[in-house]
């Protein structure tokens, strides 16, 4: 499945990084002490393929709204895209509460290890931990919940055919960028950096 950013081709490498302020501390007897306070989100940095057909909107999205947040399909490891035989839409078997560590849903196939999952109407995504059979099994997801998922909504996820999982995201305001031409061709936007939009 190929990924685009204001219609231009996401290239490799592609770097999706968790980031979850963890707290360490040496105590004076040299144990160890780690906290963290349960806040997580995925940020994105990539290059991307311009042509004369994107270049305008490159542009105009690079240079414009940098204070609103954005949406794009969030892309997904190629390995996990492949073995994922799951329709892109599952329903929600139980309820389960804010900061719980995995959800029971309906599943028609496999969801790999590694899937970015989203329940529809939340803006927050999160990863699977485990490998998810066909059945009403438990996903194993990280970070855990922010928010309660109610039997009303449903699990978005991709597949080889399909992608449902939508990233919110602002752009990252230290690395504002447009676009560089050399001799009237255009050769680069740069490194192009996203952080999750958390509400």
């Amino acid at each position: 499945m190929t990924y685009y950013f204001k219609g231009a081709k996401i290239l490799a490498p592609l770097s999706i990084t968790s980031n979850e302020p963890v707290y360490d501390v040496d105590t004076v007897s040299l144990s160890k002490q780690r906290a963290s306070q349960g806040a997580q989100r995925w940020e994105l940095t990539f290059n991307t393929a311009i042509s004369s057909a994107t270049e305008v909107d490159m542009l105009v999205g690079l240079t414009t709204g940098i204070a609103t947040a954005d949406t794009m399909t969030m892309p997904q490891l190629p390995s996990v895209v492949a073995a994922n035989t799951s329709s892109a839409t599952l329903v929600i078997f139980a309820d389960a509460a804010a900061d719980a560590s995995s959800v029971t849903v309906v599943s028609d196939g496999i969801i790999s290890r590694g899937s970015f999952i989203q329940f529809n109407n939340h803006d927050k995504i999160y990863m699977v931990t485990g490998d998810v059979e066909a059945g009403n099994v438990p996903v194993s997801i990280y970070p855990n919940l922010r928010t309660a998922v109610t039997t009303l909504e449903t699990l978005l996820t991709s597949n080889s055919t399909e992608s449902n999982v939508t990233l919110s995201y602002y752009r990252d305001v230290s690395n504002l960028r447009g676009l560089t031409f050399t001799d009237g061709i255009l050769s680069s936007t740069g490194s192009i950096s996203l952080v999750e939009a958390l509400v």
